[in-house]
């Protein structure tokens, strides 16, 4: 008998746990129900105090608004006085011809060669008997000629 009393008080164990379980799950999907609808309930009240036409007309009114800080901005970004005349792209032509007249000015200026050395004399007697042969120029190239052509160009 033992046995079976046993057996029959593990069985009810296992029934009351299992009850206690579901019991759990019961209380705990009531408690999430009730805080969906007390969410449901509160999110109601907002969108009473707020409705999609005012909220419409706010964004049109943000809108506006920064189209005004723009238009402010722009206004206050513009030059006034003196500095309304200038034309930027007059500018940049001036400045182009000022820096052309300077490459003009530094093409024109002969180059800077180093000074001439002095060589010692050579006193008479040990000049060479046999006279010393001439030096040929050397020939120009045509980038030299070329070179010499747009000089004398622009010297005129």
């Amino acid at each position: 008998m033992q046995v079976s009393f046993g057996h029959s008080h593990c069985f009810e164990l296992t029934a009351l746990f299992f009850q206690m379980i579901m019991l759990e799950g019961a209380k705990a999907t009531t408690e999430t129900v009730d805080a969906l609808r007390s969410g449901a309930n509160a999110m109601k009240a907002i969108q009473k105090a707020t409705n999609i036409d005012d909220v419409d007309k706010t964004m049109d009114e943000i809108n506006e608004q920064t189209e005004n800080m723009k238009q402010i901005q722009e206004a206050l970004s513009a030059p006034i006085g003196a500095a309304a005349d200038i034309d930027d792209d007059e500018l940049e032509a001036e400045l182009e011809e000022l820096e052309g007249a300077e490459l003009e000015e530094q093409l024109l200026q002969p180059s800077i060669s180093a000074p001439a050395t002095q060589l010692p004399s050579v006193p008479p007697q040990r000049r060479p008997s046999q006279p010393v042969p001439q030096r040929i120029a050397p020939q120009k190239s045509e980038e030299d000629e070329e070179l010499a052509a747009v000089q004398a160009e622009m010297a005129l």
